[in-house]
C-alpha cells in the first residue's frame, strides 16, 4: 500500500517539523530573555564612576590646587567628592561651594595677605589707649590673664583678620550646612589635639571648619568646636585619601603639593634640621595615603615655600603645568560635551548665591563671661538689626572690639530662631582669655650711638581692667637700664561716655649729656618725683585731649665728667593742656597717616627759675607711600618758652636720631629749637608675616637746632642713611648719619623708631 506508505512518511516529517519549530521557539524565547537580562548588568557595568578629589595641606604651595582644577575643568574631568586638609580644605571649600578656579585665583590675589598672617590687630583699628601700647613697646612680648595669673598667647597669630575673610567667603551657607548638600559633597580634617586623632567635619559652620583645619600650631590659635580643641588637620592626615573612600570615591586623584624630604645638602644648619624632623615624622603618613590614590598630580614646587603667600599667581601657574604633565592619564575620565554640561547644571542647581540679609537679632556665641557679652553688645548692637547687613562695617566693628585688648579673635554669620534670621558674633577665644583682667608687656629698647654712650632699658607695662568700675584702667610702666622709671595712672572715664579723669604719679632718673665743641664733657642725673590728675575728653581712636596739674621734685646731680654747675633741686609745679593726634597705620614703619603731639605748659614753679613762665610745644610725622615699595616721610618739631630763659630742666634739646643724627643725644639745648627733615625708605625684602617682617634701605636729609634766641640761632645740618628692619621685638636700625665738619656717628637701635 504505497498510498499509505507515503503517508506516514508526511506524518512523520510533519511531527519532526513541528518538534524542530517547538525547540527553536523555546529558545528562541530563552535566549531573548536571557538578553534582556544580561542588558541591564552591561549597563551597570558602563555606569560612570564616582571620582574623589584629594587636596593636601601646604600653605602657601596649596595654591597649587587652582592651577590643577584649571586643568580638570578645561578636559571636562568631573570631581563629584572633595576632601582636603589646611590649605587644600580651604580650596577645596571654594570649589566644592561653587567657585570656578578662575573667581578662586581672583580671591587669592585680592586678599591682603600681610594683614591676615601678620596676627596682631591693625595698628589703626586699636582704640586710643592701646595705640599708646603699642608706641611704648612696638614689640612687646604680651602676657595675660587673671589677677596675677599670667599666661604667654596660644599662637603668634590669633587668627582673627584670617577668620572674618572665611567668615566673608562662607556666608551664604550659614552655620548649619550639610557639606553632602554642596554643589560638591565635602569634608574637611582637623586634629584633636587633646585625643591625637583625626576628626572629620562634615557639618556645622563651614567657616568654623576652616578655621580649624588651617590652625597651624604655634602659628593659628587652635579651634574649640563641638567640645573639641582642634589644630591643621595636616598634622596626622595631610592627605585624606581614606576620607575620600569612605564618601564613596571609586577613583581617586590626589594633588600633593607637600615639600618633599631634602637630601644631605639640606642637614647643614639648624632650621634645615628641625625641618627635616617634622618632613620625617610625617611622611609615613603620607606615604600610606598616597597608596590608596589612583592619580597623583604633584607639581613641582621647590622654590616656593610654605610662607610665600605673597606669590600666588606663580604657584597657580606650577599648578597647572603639574596637572598638564599628567593629562593623557587623566583625559581617560573625561566626559563627553553633553554629560560634561548636565554635570556643570547639576552643580550650579546646588550653588547658593550670595545672600544680602536683614537681621532681626543679635547672638552671641562662644562665651559664658558676662562682661565680654556686655561689650559686644554696646559695640555691635542695635547698629545691624532691622536693616541690610554691611559686612565691611561689621568686619571694622569687630576689629575694633580686638583692638581693646579684651578680646583676640572674632567672627561672625547667621543663626535663625523659628522664621527670624539673626546675626550671630561668635567669640573664638579660649574659656580662659575671655575673663582676662591683667595685661603685662615687656620688651627692650637700645640705642648706641658711641661705643661710649650706650642706652639700653628693659621695660614693662603692667595694666590692670575694670578695677574702679567697667572701662577703667590702672596702668603702670615700669623701666630698668640707662633710664629708670616707675610710673602709675588710673584711668576713670564718666560713665560711658568720652570723658575722663586720670590721676597720676611717677618717679625718673635719666642720664643727660652735656656737650662743648662736639665733646662730650660730662654726664648728669635728672631725677624728678612728681604727681598729678589730668582730665580729659577721648574725641577719637586717633585722638585725645587733656588738662592738667602736676607738682613734684627734680633734682640734678652729676654723674660723671666736669662740674659744669653744682647740683640743682627744687619744686616743680605746673598746669598743662595737651593734644594728641595719630593715624598712622603702624607704630613701627607706617606707610601712611599723621602722628602730632602739641603741649602748652605753665609753670608756676621750677628748679632754677627766676619765675613763672610758659612753654609751648609741637611735633610732627607725616608718611605717604609711593607706588608699592617706596614710603615718603617728613618730620618736624619746634618749641618756645616765649621770650623767657628756659632753667635747666625745661630746656629743650636737640641732637641724635632724627634730630640732626650727625651730632651727639641732645647736643645742643636752649629755651627754644626748631628741627625738621625728610626722606624715603624702599622696601626690599619681606620676611615670612609668622616671624617678622619688611626690610627697607632708606635714607633722610635734617636741619636744626636748640638755641635761646631765633635771631642768632644757627642751625646744623645732618644727613643719615641705613636698613630697617621689622621684627617680633621691635624695629632694629643700623645706620650712620654724617654733618658739617666731617661729623659722624653709627647707629644701632632696638625698639621705637619714628
Amino acid at each position: 500500500m504505497p498510498g499509505l506508505g507515503q503517508s506516514k512518511k508526511h506524518l512523520r516529517a510533519s511531527l519532526l517539523f513541528f518538534l524542530f519549530a517547538v525547540i527553536f521557539s523555546t529558545v528562541s524565547t530563552s535566549f531573548v530573555r536571557a538578553q534582556e537580562t544580561v542588558q541591564p548588568s552591561e549597563k551597570t557595568a558602563k555606569k560612570r564612576l564616582k571620582i574623589g578629589l584629594v587636596l593636601s595641606g601646604g600653605g602657601a604651595r596649596g595654591f597649587a590646587h587652582i592651577g590643577v582644577l584649571k586643568v580638570l575643568e578645561e578636559n571636562k574631568i568631573p570631581v563629584d567628592y572633595v576632601a582636603g586638609a589646611s590649605m587644600g580644605g580651604l580650596v577645596g571649600a571654594l570649589y566644592a561651594t561653587g567657585r570656578t578656579p578662575d573667581e578662586m585665583e581672583r580671591i587669592i590675589e585680592t586678599l591682603d595677605w600681610d594683614t591676615l598672617l601678620r596676627g596682631r590687630t591693625t595698628f589703626e583699628a586699636l582704640s586710643y589707649r592701646r595705640k599708646e601700647d603699642r608706641r611704648n613697646l612696638p614689640g612687646a612680648i604680651t602676657l595675660g590673664g587673671k589677677g596675677a595669673k599670667l599666661n604667654l598667647p596660644g599662637s603668634l597669630n590669633p587668627g582673627h583678620e584670617i577668620g572674618l575673610a572665611l567668615d566673608r567667603l562662607m556666608f551664604s551657607y550659614g552655620d548649619k550646612t550639610d557639606f553632602d548638600a554642596l554643589p560638591i559633597p565635602f569634608r574637611v580634617v582637623a586634629t584633636d589635639l587633646v585625643n591625637a586623632e583625626t576628626v572629620v567635619l562634615k557639618n556645622g559652620s563651614l567657616a568654623q571648619s576652616l578655621r580649624a583645619t588651617m590652625a597651624i600650631p604655634g602659628v593659628f590659635a587652635p579651634v574649640e568646636l563641638n567640645g573639641k580643641i582642634l589644630a591643621d588637620g595636616g598634622i596626622l592626615n595631610n592627605i585624606p585619601t581614606d576620607v575620600a573612600k569612605q564618601m564613596g570615591a571609586d577613583i581617586i586623584i590626589v594633588v600633593n603639593i607637600e615639600t618633599q624630604l631634602g637630601d644631605r645638602t639640606a642637614l647643614q644648619d639648624l632650621v634645615g634640621i628641625l625641618g627635616q624632623t617634622f618632613y620625617v615624622a610625617t611622611i609615613e603618613n603620607s606615604r600610606r595615603s598616597l597608596r590608596q590614590a589612583d592619580f597623583i598630580i604633584a607639581p613641582d614646587l621647590e622654590n616656593y615655600t610654605t610662607f610665600d603667600f605673597t606669590k600666588g599667581e606663580k604657584i597657580v601657574e606650577l599648578g597647572y603645568a603639574g596637572a598638564q604633565a599628567k593629562i593623557s592619564l587623566l583625559k581617560s575620565l573625561a566626559l563627553d560635551d553633553a554629560d560634561w554640561q548636565r554635570h556643570l547644571a547639576a552643580r550650579r542647581a546646588k550653588a547658593r548665591p550670595s545672600v544680602e540679609i536683614t537681621p532681626e537679632f543679635l547672638a552671641i556665641e562662644g562665651t559664658t563671661d558676662a562682661g565680654a557679652k556686655s561689650k559686644i553688645e554696646r559695640e555691635i548692637g542695635g547698629r545691624y538689626e532691622n536693616k541690610t547687613l554691611d559686612k565691611a562695617a561689621l568686619e571694622k566693628d569687630l576689629t575694633r572690639l580686638t583692638g581693646t585688648e579684651r578680646f583676640d579673635n572674632l567672627g561672625y554669620g547667621t543663626t535663625s530662631r523659628g522664621d527670624k534670621t539673626g546675626l550671630l558674633v561668635r567669640v573664638y577665644d579660649p574659656v580662659e582669655r575671655t575673663g582676662r583682667t591683667t595685661v603685662l608687656q615687656v620688651g627692650v629698647d637700645v640705642n648706641n650711638s658711641e661705643t661710649d654712650d650706650v642706652n639700653f632699658n628693659a621695660r614693662a607695662r603692667l595694666t590692670f581692667f575694670d578695677v574702679g568700675g567697667e572701662g577703667s584702667e590702672w596702668r603702670s610702666d615700669f623701666s630698668i637700664g640707662s633710664r629708670t622709671l616707675l610710673a602709675t595712672e588710673f584711668f576713670r572715664p564718666f560713665g560711658r561716655g568720652k570723658f575722663f579723669a586720670a590721676p597720676n604719679a611717677f618717679y625718673e632718673d635719666r642720664k643727660v649729656n652735656f656737650y662743648e665743641n662736639g665733646d662730650r664733657l660730662a654726664e648728669f642725673s635728672f631725677q624728678t618725683a612728681q604727681a598729678g590728675i589730668d582730665f580729659g575728653y577721648a574725641t577719637s581712636s586717633s585722638s585725645e585731649l587733656r588738662f592738667g596739674y602736676s607738682i613734684g621734685h627734680q633734682k640734678a646731680a652729676r654723674r660723671i665728667g666736669s662740674p659744669l654747675f653744682s647740683e640743682l633741686s627744687g619744686r616743680v609745679s605746673f598746669a598743662s593742656l595737651r593734644w594728641n593726634y595719630d593715624t598712622r597705620d603702624n607704630s613701627q614703619i607706617p606707610k601712611r597717616g599723621v602722628e602730632t603731639r602739641n603741649s602748652l605748659n605753665y609753670y608756676f614753679d621750677a628748679p632754677g627759675a627766676d619765675g613763672s613762665f610758659a612753654q609751648a610745644e609741637s611735633r610732627i610725622n607725616a608718611f605717604r607711600p609711593l607706588g608699592e615699595k617706596i614710603i615718603a616721610f617728613g618730620f618736624g618739631g619746634g618749641g618756645t618758652t616765649f621770650s623767657k630763659r628756659a632753667p635747666l630742666f625745661q630746656q629743650f634739646a636737640v641732637g641724635g636720631l632724627f634730630s640732626v643724627g650727625g651730632y651727639g643725644t641732645g647736643e645742643f639745648r636752649g629755651g627754644n629749637y626748631l628741627n625738621g627733615g625728610f626722606g624715603a625708605l624702599r622696601e626690599t625684602f619681606s620676611a615670612p608675616p609668622y616671624i617678622g617682617g619688611k626690610l627697607y634701605l632708606g635714607g633722610w636729609y635734617e636741619a636744626g637746632s636748640a638755641f635761646e634766641n631765633f635771631n642768632t640761632a644757627k642751625y646744623r645740618q645732618s644727613v643719615t642713611g641705613g636698613a630697617l628692619l621689622e621684627t617680633r621685638i621691635g624695629p632694629i636700625f643700623v645706620g650712620g648719619s654724617f654733618a658739617e665738619g666731617g661729623r659722624r656717628k653709627i647707629y644701632f637701635s632696638l625698639g621705637r623708631f619714628f
